[in-house]
């Protein structure tokens, strides 16, 4: 029997701990761990762990250090053979990890499974942040069966079968250029609130979504891919920053330019790991990077994943 960790990381989030922490726990099957690593909270939610939740296991980590640098640390704090990592503003009903740990089980080449994400607030629509696994384009925007830029479907079963996943883009991208597969399991659904760590007009989102985004591409596009993307994103981005500033959001319009500031002083560090990856690569993302444009569909007219592909 294989040893599973449900790992779930938190920073200052005491109510989101309260509401949908219970779910977590009693859906999980006998013998499955819950672990909550706590990034540094001041909020009050070790306090509520102890009081509210005794069986929950608890990795102090004594400050935030985000949200891979957390895991990081706490998963070399964890033993099991299969973590499953879960925002604490999910909800999780009973019969949801079944399905994820039968595929794991049946095919050894699994790297990485992902339950459908349908919304907490509206639960017949997918929810923003994966919906029923993504993809990415050959500039580096990601998109989703079931979500393509601002529009959301409705989820009416029409992606319930077995696909590539690239909901976590860097670690799936990489795990497949390893040589392992990434999947989404409709037949697991969970309810994610979403924007539980930042709002999705967030200067600071914003900042984090074009500087790692950069960095992935830099790291994982093969040279093609990357000098198409070399000359097409800083026009791109510009339009962006210059939208931001047309509508008054002129702390976005600087986060766009802070992250091609940062992205490019992080050039000898990606350059080094890029090199690791491209050292270790087995496999192939070909026929998984969707070879037009996602933002130039959408302003054709085409807004959902079935027009689009």
């Amino acid at each position: 029997m294989p040893i599973v960790k449900i790992v779930i990381l938190n920073w200052n989030g005491a109510e989101h701990l309260r509401r949908f922490l219970p779910s977590v726990v009693a859906a999980a099957p006998a013998g499955v761990g819950v672990v909550v690593a706590d990034n540094g909270s001041t909020d009050g939610s070790l306090a509520v762990l102890a009081e509210k939740f005794p069986t929950v296991a608890v990795v102090r980590l004594d400050r935030n250090y985000g949200f891979a640098g957390g895991y990081n640390r706490a998963l070399a704090q964890v033993e099991a053979d299969y973590y499953l990592l879960l925002n604490s503003d999910v909800e999780t009903p009973r019969g949801w990890l079944e399905p994820i740990l039968g595929v794991l089980e049946r095919e050894p080449d699994v790297a990485v499974v992902s339950p459908k994400l349908v919304s907490w607030l509206d639960r017949t629509k997918f929810e923003y942040a994966g919906a029923s696994g993504g993809f990415i384009d050959f500039l580096g925007y990601p998109f989703c069966r079931g979500r393509i830029l601002k529009r959301v479907e409705a989820d009416e079963g029409q992606y319930d079968d077995f696909f590539a996943h690239m909901e976590e883009i860097d670690l799936c991208w990489r795990m497949q250029l390893a040589g392992y597969r990434v999947r989404v399991v409709p037949g697991s659904t969970v309810y994610h609130l979403g924007g539980g760590t930042l709002t999705t007009d967030s200067p600071t989102k914003v900042f984090y979504n074009h500087r790692n985004n950069l960095a992935m591409l830099y790291k994982c596009a093969s040279p093609v891919q990357r000098a198409v993307v070399a000359v097409v994103r800083p026009v791109l981005d510009l339009m962006a920053a210059l939208s931001y500033l047309a509508q008054g959001r002129g702390d976005n319009f600087r986060a766009v330019f802070r992250a091609w500031r940062d992205f490019l002083r992080w050039h000898g560090s990606l350059s080094r790991k890029r090199k690791e990856i491209r050292q270790q690569c087995r496999g192939t993302v070909a026929g998984r990077v969707y070879r037009g444009s996602v933002v130039l569909r959408y302003l054709l007219g085409r807004k959902t994943f079935g027009r689009m592909m």
